[in-house]
């Protein structure tokens, strides 16, 4: 052991490697359903190896990382943030700001009662919050207080600390009360409220026990019979006698040769039609009507997938329903629609908005030209634009320095951290009108927020260790009731004044709960007692607000807690 606590104080750098290793490994362990995620595992990770070994850490290293994953959060979170404050998603954006700014009014009261220094209060407001960016923000304001580097270094370790001690309660009091606690609260049966909403806005479940050879949309031959419905009619007034079912016809085979569908042509007995539609169409309405037959060439026709960004303005706040009524969406299908990350359940009455990404099938022409009427199609990429990337960064630290605001007595900047996530939400935001602009690939902006955050918690951790004991002593049990009092008090508030006050759907609001307090789990847990997706329309318009107050509470409250 002392061989092990000389090499890792050595080389600090695989001390770091070495607790994201064993905070993954910890925060995969699930006990009744909960783990600690890999973010608190890397934390509690560092504290542990902070025991036996005082490794020295970076305050460079720290804010680099630190920066990187604000602003890679920042950047995903964009395309959707103006879009949050426009239209039905003012409710989850304005419940989003009750949630937070109780939470913040609530740990300042129970700060200021239990006599907590700046560290501990803002510890308490990442972990109860379940907020682990907070730590970075707060940690930037604590070392810009004019205090000894001693006492600096103590209040950053505290930060660890009551992270840690209000951490596992905060994520256990998010996902129990959106799930159980909530429900019951109001009076609602999650089952049945998620089909209600699904009804309202068209959704059909997902079959459950699909294989994976099971394809969504198909093109299948069919041959029309003397007395078939649809004999003398042309290809348009044939679809149309199936509207709500969006059946296309795209060839036909008559006496031998094909022929490329067109409006005008007529539909006569013996001909074959290959038709293109949903599986469970194709197999209610025209397997009963009509004789399949197997004819490759006249089903071979070139079909293609791609992801589609929305940037067109006269898109958003438009139903799928009404959308797919375009000229240009004929023949056309959404096999998937994302949102800030999280895919949203399909249904008429579910609305686009501006940044969303649509994967569109159908046939190759048709996809590219209904990729240039919804925005810019997503090309896999592998290179980062390190310009814009940098420059942004640069830019909004710049602005976070420079803009200050006063807490008491003093005067605290917005923080270069704050300015870095502002600068990848405008960054992010600018993609959805000049796509090509500060692109970086989905696996990139990853890496930048999963190793980015893990790493500087595991290195916060590492720095809390050896004062972990002590610091626990100093905050005493009263840290622990006064961070579950501040994780229920925003949820309690923020239930009722989205029911009574912003009338909210009962599993919207639910989720919208979730998103407020960047709970993932949350919402998954309503998806998982609901047995339904749509709580995720609440979730997607409140994280966003929750992300950007939230952090922004770490700079706040040290500057209350210090006035």
């Amino acid at each position: 052991m002392v061989w092990l606590e000389q090499f890792l104080v050595k080389y600090p750098e695989l001390a770091v490697f070495l607790a994201i290793s064993l905070g993954y490994w910890i925060g995969a362990i699930k006990i009744g359903g909960f783990g600690l995620g890999p973010v608190t595992g890397s934390l509690f990770a560092g504290i542990l190896i902070g025991q036996f070994a005082e490794v020295p850490i970076s305050g460079m290293a720290k804010s680099l990382l630190f920066l990187l994953f604000l602003f890679g959060i920042g950047y995903s979170v964009g395309p959707q943030f103006l879009q949050a404050l426009k239209r039905d998603g003012m409710k989850p954006v304005a419940l989003a700001v009750v949630v937070c700014v109780t939470g913040l009014l609530t740990a300042i009261v129970v700060a200021k009662i239990l006599g907590l220094d700046p560290g501990f209060a803002a510890g308490l407001v990442s972990g109860a919050l379940t907020e682990s960016p907070a730590m970075g923000t707060a940690t930037e304001a604590i070392n810009a207080l004019p205090l000894p580097e001693l006492e600096r270094a103590r209040l950053v370790a505290h930060i660890a600390v009551a992270d840690a001690v209000c951490y596992i309660f905060g994520a256990v009091g998010v996902i129990l009360f959106c799930s159980v606690v909530g429900p019951k609260l109001l009076g609602v049966d999650l089952t049945a409220e998620s089909l209600k909403l699904e009804q309202e806005l068209g959704i059909k479940r997902t079959p459950a026990g699909v294989s994976s050879a099971w394809h969504r949309f198909e093109l299948r031959a069919y041959r029309i019979a003397e007395n078939a419905p649809i004999v003398g009619l042309s290809m348009t007034e044939a679809e149309a006698k199936y509207p709500q079912h969006r059946l296309f016809i795209q060839r036909v085979r008559r006496r031998g040769a094909i022929l490329e569908a067109s409006p005008e042509l007529r539909i006569e007995a013996g001909d074959v039609i290959a038709v293109s539609g949903r599986r469970e169409t194709l197999v209610d309405v025209l397997d009963p009507r009509a004789d399949e037959v197997e004819d490759r060439e006249l089903l071979d026709i070139p079909v293609a997938a791609a992801e589609v960004l929305l940037t067109r303005p006269e898109l958003a706040g438009r139903g799928l329903d009404e959308v797919s009524r375009e000229d240009w969406a004929r023949s056309l299908y959404l096999a998937s629609l994302t949102r800030g990350g999280q895919e949203i359940p399909l249904g008429p009455k579910v609305t686009l908005e501006r940044g969303d990404i649509l994967q569109l099938i159908g046939p190759a022409p048709v996809v590219a030209q209904a990729a240039k009427q919804i925005g810019v199609t997503i090309a896999p990429t592998t290179a980062t634009d390190f310009f814009v990337l940098g420059l942004a960064i640069f830019l909004g630290g710049l602005v976070g320095v420079l803009v200050t605001f006063p807490i008491g007595d003093i005067r605290v900047s917005l923080s270069t951290s704050v300015g870095t996530l502002i600068a990848g939400l405008v960054v992010g935001h600018l993609r959805t009108r000049f796509p090509l602009f500060g692109r970086i690939p989905d696996a990139a902006v990853s890496l930048m927020t999963a190793l980015g955050l893990a790493a500087f918690v595991a290195m916060t951790g590492l720095h809390a260790g050896p004062v972990f004991a002590s610091a626990i002593a100093e905050a005493g049990v009263g840290l622990l009731f006064g961070g579950m009092v501040v994780t229920l008090m925003p949820l309690i508030v923020g239930l009722y004044a989205g029911r009574y006050l912003l009338r909210m759907n009962p599993i919207l609001l639910l989720g919208g709960l979730a998103g407020a307090q960047t709970m993932t789990a949350g919402m998954a847990a309503i998806q998982d007692r609901s047995g339904s997706p749509v709580a995720v329309l609440g979730y997607t318009p409140a994280v966003p607000i929750g992300h950007i107050l939230l952090t922004t509470w770490g700079t706040v409250i040290v500057g209350i807690m210090a006035g």
